[in-house]
């Protein structure tokens, strides 16, 4: 019996399920459970263990993301093949010491809800793609895929106003990787204006290329002109969807004054449109780069509107730095799997992705409103910013240390982050009390 190899502590601090996870863990890697073998029902270890339901599901749950179980629809859960560990004393010590640990209430906005991936209808993709082999026999292009690039101008533009050809669109594992390529372009030693903590991914590797940091100040409207005449930068990055004192995205006039500031310093724009065609509370609105093409570099992604794991980013660059681009690109290999390029690819020109963010503004709306309602039961304030998904609330976040929650991190010890791209509809109200009582 699998009871037989769990012992639970209801009076120790650790979550009941973090417990039945960590021994169903350990059962299975010391091949107490053999590979294959069906683990009991849900409703059975319940019994036997004196839990709740939920308490099981999310265990098993758990256990299924990290493969080591797998659940058969109308069959039940099954063991997976090839997970024993062949461990020291000390290795399993240090196993134990080293878990990743499972969050009862994650709004840490490090996935997606699994209630909204389209991740059965994008396997179909891939896999057709997968049984093209004439397609795979050859390394990608170093730019990208060129049916990938045709497929995102015409869908940038479409959704974001974005003018770019395609070839003038590279394609990368993420947005930092395609900044790596943007930075070699742009050369060392330059000062750079960012607001300050917009965007740490890219801001490492600004100061990997000796790069000056200096951040702007801000008002509702976003990047303050008068800021940047002050610090004179060379590169400007922003992010228009997120204005640090309103929940509203960055406004017409503002992303006029500065692309007009560009043009007048040759200043380059970096345009970080994270998530720009995600607005489900405010039609999505032209991006910045609509309106100033030569001194704006546009980069956008996929990865929260498809799937985290798909890691396909895309930048385009206007033409002085296309030119130098194109004497270099080929001394830079493809990054992003050439498979899920080309499934892409397929996916946004039989319409799929434009469906997908219908249906993805629906369910967020509504799971902002979940949100808003149950925080203005316990705050008196918050901030809410649309596109990234989070509500901004007072209270330290450290207080949720060694607890059931996971919060986005900020270096800003007077307000705890909330996002709610990842967590279940359901925990949102459970998640939020705790969070109030926690940090009383």
């Amino acid at each position: 019996m699998l009871s037989d190899f769990i012992t639970i502590n209801k009076n120790d601090k650790t979550s009941l399920y973090i417990q039945i996870y960590r021994e169903i863990k350990r059962a299975i890697e010391n091949e107490n459970i053999k590979g294959g073998e069906k683990l009991p029902s849900i409703r059975k270890i319940c019994a036997d263990l004196g839990v709740s339901k939920t308490t099981v599901e999310t265990a098993y749950t758990a256990l299924c993301s990290e493969g080591y179980i797998k659940n058969i629809p109308q069959k039940g859960y099954y063991v997976e093949k090839g997970i024993a560990v062949e461990t020291t004393n000390r290795e399993k010590t240090i196993l134990d010491n080293t878990i990743k640990k499972i969050y009862k209430y994650d709004f840490s906005g490090k996935g997606i809800d699994k209630n909204i991936s389209n991740i059965k209808e994008w396997r179909k993709y891939v896999k057709d793609i997968l049984n093209k082999d004439y397609l795979l026999n050859t390394y990608s292009e170093n730019q990208g895929e060129s049916e990938l690039r045709k497929a995102i101008a015409k869908y940038a533009f479409s959704s974001r106003g974005v003018k770019a050809e395609q070839n003038s669109i590279v394609i990368g594992s993420g947005s930092q990787t395609l900044i790596y390529i943007l930075c070699g372009l742009l050369g060392l030693n330059k000062t750079i204006a960012m607001e300050k903590n917009s965007f740490p991914q890219a801001e490492q590797v600004f100061k990997d290329f000796k790069y000056r940091v200096v951040y702007t100040d801000s008002d509702s409207k976003g990047i303050t002109i008068e800021s940047l005449k002050r610090i004179d930068p060379d590169i400007i990055l922003i992010n228009p969807n997120h204005c640090k004192n309103s929940s509203a995205g960055m406004p017409v006039t503002r992303k006029i004054e500065i692309v007009k500031y560009a043009k007048q310093n040759n200043t380059v724009i970096i345009e970080d449109d994270y998530n720009g065609e995600l607005r489900y509370k405010s039609h999505p609105t032209a991006c910045l780069q609509s309106y100033g093409t030569n001194n704006t570099v546009y980069i956008g992604s996929f990865s929260k509107i498809l799937l985290p794991s798909v890691r396909i980013s895309y930048m385009c660059l206007p033409e002085k730095l296309l030119n130098k681009y194109i004497k270099i690109k080929e001394n830079y290999n493809q990054t992003t799997s050439k498979t899920e390029q080309l499934a892409l690819a397929e996916y946004i020109k039989d319409g799929k992705l434009e469906k997908h963010l219908r249906k993805l503004r629906r369910y967020y709306n509504n799971k902002s409103e979940i949100m808003k309602k149950q925080i203005k039961k316990r705050y008196n304030s918050y901030y809410f910013d649309e596109t990234s998904m989070y509500f901004e609330v007072s209270g330290n976040a450290q207080m949720l240390k060694n607890s059931d929650v996971k919060v986005m991190s900020t270096s800003d010890e007077r307000v705890i982050r909330l996002n709610f791209s990842q967590i279940n509809s359901d925990l949102i109200e459970d998640g939020i009390k705790t969070i109030k009582d926690l940090t009383k």
